[in-house]
């Protein structure tokens, strides 16, 4: 690679398989229009179940013929600018959260979708969009209100770390499920009020039997056999956000044969809920300096995987990293 060239990660082709997929290339550096910024990026973030779906065209505001741009939340430092940029100067440290602008060296974006912030940091990228995701959903999906049960799912990953926070913050009682004892000390030093490791205890039964009136509000992203725990397990007026479910991506989805869902909710008045962030845009801007502001006044903590992953080639291993279900936090790629 010269100076005037950079590497990027692209989708060349839609596959199940995402390293089969994907490829590494290298391209000229831009040069940023009148009212664009040139960003050498830091770190990205790993989003390991909308990669996935989008290399195999499962994402269905989509539309991509490859090769497309892959990656979404980076934070980096403004390198070059446009000649009406006036907000910006050279050296400050933004965040984005760009389709396609995450799994590359550099890019240029309008300066207008650049988030300056103090310090080009991994931990940002753990706000932008997975906090602000969390932060929506709970608030705007689910209703979540003070004194209630807020159980969240796959509670010591990116998005499930900072749902527990804000359920916390709001004064509710949090159950976090996790895998390891690892993720379980994280949930513990988060304020996590009762953790299950669903590796040595039956989630099902903790529930039936620790929380005999049923939960209140479920944060869910993981799927399968736990979603069907979680909605047997509603409250009265019980609400549950499907945020994802990560136990189906990069697979063929299971076919179930049982009860209709409504048979569980009717007679709860509860309520399933699906939750995708672009459909509620317009809570965004206010959603992220909320949550800058947790996070700088030491109200919000965040934990970024101490797992490193290095340069453009380690994005594949490390979106397998994400899926297999190892990470505590935040999974991050250096650059």
């Amino acid at each position: 690679m010269n100076a005037e060239t950079y590497r990027k990660l692209i989708a060349k082709q839609l596959n199940k398989d995402f390293k089969s997929a994907v490829e590494v290339v290298e391209v000229p550096i831009p040069k940023p229009a009148a009212s664009q910024v040139l960003i050498q990026n830091k770190f990205a973030g790993i989003n390991g179940g909308f990669d996935t779906l989008l290399c195999r065209g499962d994402v269905p505001y989509v539309n991509l013929i490859p090769p497309f741009d892959l990656g979404v939340e980076a934070v980096g430092e403004v390198i070059a600018m446009g000649e009406d940029v006036k907000d910006f100067q050279i050296g400050d440290a933004v965040i984005t959260t760009a389709r396609g602008g995450g799994y590359r060296e550099y890019q240029v974006i309008d300066a207008n979708l650049a988030v300056k912030v103090r310090q080009a940091t991994p931990e940002l990228l753990t706000l932008m969009p997975t906090g602000v995701s969390a932060l929506v959903a709970l608030e705007q999906v689910g209703e979540m209100k003070s004194n209630e049960v807020v159980l969240v799912t796959a509670a010591a990953g990116g998005t499930g770390h900072i749902a527990v926070q804000l359920a916390k913050l709001a004064g509710n009682h949090v159950i976090g499920t996790c895998s390891s004892e690892a993720k379980a000390e994280l949930l513990k030093e988060l304020g996590c009020d009762r953790i299950i490791n669903y590796r040595t205890e039956n989630l099902n039964q903790v529930l039936k039997q620790e929380y005999p009136n049923g939960i209140n509000l479920v944060f869910e992203c993981v799927g399968k056999q736990v979603f069907d725990t979680c909605v047997d397990n509603l409250a009265m007026r019980g609400r549950l956000i499907v945020v994802g479910f990560i136990s189906e991506y990069a697979k063929n989805l299971e076919q179930v044969t049982q009860p209709r869902i409504y048979h569980q909710l009717f007679w709860k008045a509860a309520s399933v809920r699906g939750f995708l962030m672009p459909h509620y845009q317009e809570y965004m801007i206010k959603a992220r300096d909320r949550l800058i502001n947790l996070f700088y006044s030491d109200k919000l903590k965040v934990a970024v995987d101490s797992t490193q992953f290095n340069g453009i080639e380690s994005i594949p291993a490390a979106v397998e990293y994400l899926l297999s279900g190892q990470n505590c936090g935040k999974v991050v790629v250096r650059f």
